[in-house]
């Protein structure tokens, strides 16, 4: 199994004809159709840097099962007709897969892929029902929802807690957009199972205005502080923590990065914690390699200061179960790939970690999302530190929202 996991933890992708080695077989279309322009960029470069990076590293040890990895990007500058564009495009020119890393031009595009039958990637983007195989055929968000990630967080406290969370309080806040009002369900339907009090902090776009919001978090007091945002959201929220008296340790967080610590200053934000899909840092094997074998030798695809990043990470974590899956539909049904076969070469997926990069994934043709699983990681001036082992918590709660929703798109006859 190690073996098999350490030659997949090699791959990467083809960018120039002339940097390619020679293959003789057909290669293995992987489309990233990606907002590279506006809204999204605070991640998608170095996103795309890394499964470039993963795709070259596997292609200069043979490919997949000899078949070279070519990874296509546009820039769909999070327009949904854009990304309809650029979808017809790649599902032209054979893409096995397809990623837009957006909420709107996934939503707009998703119709499309199942009519088609193409498979999408929805990583921590996207639908959150889509874990739902039964609905969402084509469809492989590959990790926890957002439901997923709030329930799990409240896991954590509640452990963290002696097991209970009554007469607790708990403040959830968040950019009062619809990717920070998506967890508000959830965390509703747990205040009223595990009784604790629950207030909602919402801040306006874009989110440099958060001074109401704190000033109601410091009078409310509460003992946890779930905070919704990203990028320069999280810089303002910390200074708006210390400015209000509030502890960083009191408060867990999403989309968390180390441009985002730097801002803050990594000293300053000692004890913030995150809710993680991906190991943190540079020191896994897969980094280790792709150092060794691109950066080092001045081939990387982007910026060296990446590397350990963990949008960079996530990167690496999403297309590290897209490659092994593709490595399994081809030695399970033989080439041609075919999106069909590339389907049930996803849903194979069993216990996959890459080797310890992401929590075991299981994905069925059922469960699209692998287990939901995510952990806490906490700042320590220096480096995350895991203050939890991977976990996912009250399943039976998030895939009843999930069937929920799921049903009502099955309904409207989408």
């Amino acid at each position: 199994m190690f073996k098999r996991l350490k030659l997949l933890l090699s791959a990467a992708p083809l960018l120039l004809a002339s940097q390619q080695p020679a293959f003789a077989a057909e290669p293995i279309k992987i489309a990233l159709c990606y907002d590279l322009t506006k809204i999204y960029t605070f991640i998608t470069p170095q996103y795309a840097q890394a499964v470039r990076d993963y795709a070259e590293v596997l292609n200069a040890e043979g490919g997949i099962e000899g078949h070279p990895i070519e990874i296509i990007v546009q820039d769909h500058g999070n327009e949904p007709q854009r990304g309809i564009e650029c979808y017809e495009k790649v599902k032209q020119q054979g893409a096995m897969t397809v990623d837009f890393f957006s909420t709107p031009v996934s939503r707009a595009v998703l119709p499309r892929a199942m009519k088609d039958g193409m498979v999408m990637i929805q990583a921590l983007t996207g639908r959150g029902d889509a874990v739902d195989g039964d609905v969402f055929k084509w469809v492989f968000p590959l990790g926890p929802t957002y439901w997923g990630q709030a329930a799990n967080i409240v896991g954590f406290y509640k452990k963290q807690s002696g097991g209970s969370l009554k007469g607790k309080k708990i403040a959830f806040l968040y950019i009062d957009y619809p990717f920070g009002q998506e967890p508000i369900p959830v965390l509703q339907e747990l205040q009223k199972t595990e009784g604790f009090d629950l207030q909602m902090f919402p801040y306006p776009l874009p989110g440099n205005d958060q001074s109401a919001a704190w000033s109601q978090i410091r009078r409310f007091q509460p003992d946890l502080i779930i905070h919704w945002g990203f990028s320069s959201m999280h810089v303002v929220a910390s200074k708006e923590a210390k400015r209000n008296g509030v502890p960083l340790d009191k408060m867990i967080t999403v989309w968390l990065n180390e441009a985002d610590l730097a801002n803050i200053g990594a000293d300053a934000a000692k004890g913030l914690r995150k809710s993680s899909v991906v190991v943190s840092g540079t020191a896994h094997p897969l980094m280790q390699q792709i150092t060794k074998e691109l950066y080092d030798k001045g081939k990387g695809n982007g910026d060296r200061k990446f590397l350990g990043d963990t949008y960079y990470n996530i990167g690496l974590a999403v297309y590290a179960p897209v490659f092994e899956a593709a490595r399994l539909a081809i030695k399970a049904n033989k080439w041609p790939l075919t999106p069909e076969k590339m389907r049930k070469g996803m849903e194979s997926l069993k216990n996959f970690d890459a080797n310890g990069l992401v929590p075991p994934l299981t994905v069925t043709a059922k469960d699209h999302g692998g287990g939901g699983k995510s952990r806490i990681d906490q700042w320590d001036g220096a480096k995350w530190v895991p203050q939890s082992d991977w976990a996912a918590d009250y399943s039976d709660l998030v895939w009843a929202t999930v069937k929920k929703h799921s049903a009502e798109f099955s309904k409207a006859g989408q």
